[in-house]
């Protein structure tokens, strides 16, 4: 089917999961939109986080879109249920993938997440985990200062590892876990730094790759996949400021952007 894939983020940190999406569906288009104007969504209330993300949608929607990703955390946690409820096209979010994932690799069965407050507060992590397994523990961490720093493009050196490891140090000091989830779609460019700080024993788990494996295997079922032969036109939009957008997408995640433009959201 001949129609675009959606996928909504709090700021730049959905690219990592478009990317996966990118490697494992190179014939689908995509339509990103990065709401950085108003980015971080963690420490928001749940009710402007669903306002926010509706309005997200509601511009998808007039993309005609045939499904919908939540590339975030936070608005996954918040309006997934809602959103599966009051569109009549699949909607996936990136918890449930992620909590799999980090099952499947586990072997004592301890398991961190971090995250934004906003995830973390939501339990909606180690619900899913115990969804699957009620003996896993789950031990969990808001780490409020990564998504305005990724936001902000600092993504390694002494100061990325610095507030890395004074914010994981709960985890790391009590060797509690032998895997870590990144409970946000930011987190994963920060993954070389966390991986140096928590050490090479704790497996960190993203849920790009699962989120996009669930993607294909839907629109494989629903007969939806793009079975034509043209090179999809990716199109990105962005609430905020296009450069640090466009830098992190080119530079780091190695995305060609040929179309960025603003997005500028209402209510309806």
């Amino acid at each position: 089917m001949d129609q675009p894939i959606g996928v909504i983020d709090s700021g730049v940190g959905g690219l990592t999961v478009a990317t996966e999406l990118m490697r494992q569906l190179p014939k689908e288009q995509l339509i990103y939109l990065g709401d950085t104007l108003r980015c971080p969504y963690g420490p928001r209330p749940k009710e402007e986080v669903i306002q926010y993300t509706m309005e997200m949608v509601n511009f998808l929607l007039k993309k005609n879109i045939k499904l919908l990703v939540i590339a975030c955390n936070t608005a996954t946690a918040f309006t997934l249920d809602l959103l599966r409820e009051t569109l009549d096209i699949p909607v996936i979010g990136v918890i449930q993938p992620g909590a799999r994932a980090a099952i499947k690799v586990t072997q004592q069965m301890r398991i961190g997440v971090i995250g934004t407050e906003g995830t973390i507060v939501s339990k909606a992590y180690p619900e899913a985990l115990h969804s699957v397994h009620s003996d896993i523990e789950v031990y969990d961490l808001a780490c409020p200062r990564f998504v305005p720093m990724v936001e902000n493009g600092v993504l390694e050196g002494d100061e990325a590892y610095q507030v890395v490891k004074e914010t994981l140090q709960p985890l790391k000091e009590k060797q509690l876990i032998d895997t870590l989830i990144l409970g946000c779609t930011h987190y994963p460019l920060l993954k070389d730094t966390i991986q140096a700080v928590m050490g090479n024993d704790v497996t960190i788990i993203s849920s790009g790759e699962e989120t996009a494996r669930e993607v294909s295997a839907i629109l494989g079922y629903q007969e939806l996949l793009y079975e034509g032969e043209r090179l999809p036109e990716h199109a990105f939009y962005t609430t905020g400021s296009w450069q640090v957008f466009a830098h992190i997408a080119s530079q780091w995640l190695e995305i060609p952007i040929t179309t960025l433009e603003t997005a500028y959201l209402t209510t309806a």
